[in-house]
């Protein structure tokens, strides 16, 4: 399957904004977005003043693509399927990509990044409701319970995401540190989803 395999700090560059895709690192003062708050290239300095309208909205698109790890194609279905559902389609998207199965895992602070939370899924170490899942983007449903597998738990780097990051569970979801599970209490409304990105945006671009 295809996916980005570049330095990550260079999408957050780009963005000129903390995108979160590195976990500790990007709390700490070897954030390259902190030593250097311009986009990456020999000509990123340059890029420093306004853009226009469709790079403002595209910028948008880019931040939030990269926020949940997806491809251009995948974000683009979650678009078509948001704009064919009831609701404000700006907002659906959003809670499309906040339901899928990796960002819960990285929600529930097992992750230290989404990256990371996705190679748990991938490997095997979720349960949704007593199965076994291994698709990233697979979508959480209310009263879904999603667990991690006994072996796992005493993983060093599942041990140090938890204590050290301390990273807060959003009101959606309900952790259980006894049973290393996090229930889905309600689906998310937009504003549980703290991510950066003016969806209003993204909507504009794709309705060019």
């Amino acid at each position: 399957m295809a996916r980005y395999t570049g330095p990550v700090c260079r999408l957050c560059r780009r963005e000129k904004i903390q995108l979160f895709l590195k976990g500790s690192k990007c709390d700490s003062i070897k954030c390259p977005v902190t030593r250097r708050p311009y986009p990456p290239g020999d000509h990123g300095r340059d890029r420093t003043r306004q853009g226009s309208e469709y790079m403002t909205q595209l910028r948008e698109k880019q931040k939030a693509r990269r926020i949940y790890g997806v491809l251009e194609s995948q974000f683009s279905r979650y678009y078509e399927q948001a704009n064919s559902s009831e609701g404000i389609t700006g907002e659906t998207l959003l809670l499309s990509l906040e339901t899928r199965l990796d960002n819960v895992v990285f929600r529930a602070g097992w992750g230290a990044s989404r990256s990371q939370a996705r190679q748990f899924v991938r490997h095997g170490l979720i349960q949704v409701n007593g199965k076994r899942v291994t698709i990233p983007s697979y979508r959480i449903k209310k009263n879904d319970e999603i667990t991690l597998i006994e072996r796992a738990r005493t993983f060093l780097v599942v041990e140090h995401n938890l204590s050290v990051l301390q990273r807060s569970v959003p009101a959606w979801l309900e952790r259980s540190d006894d049973t290393f599970s996090v229930k889905v209490n309600s689906l998310p409304l937009r504003a549980h989803i703290d991510i950066p990105v003016r969806e209003q945006l993204i909507v504009e671009l794709y309705s060019k």
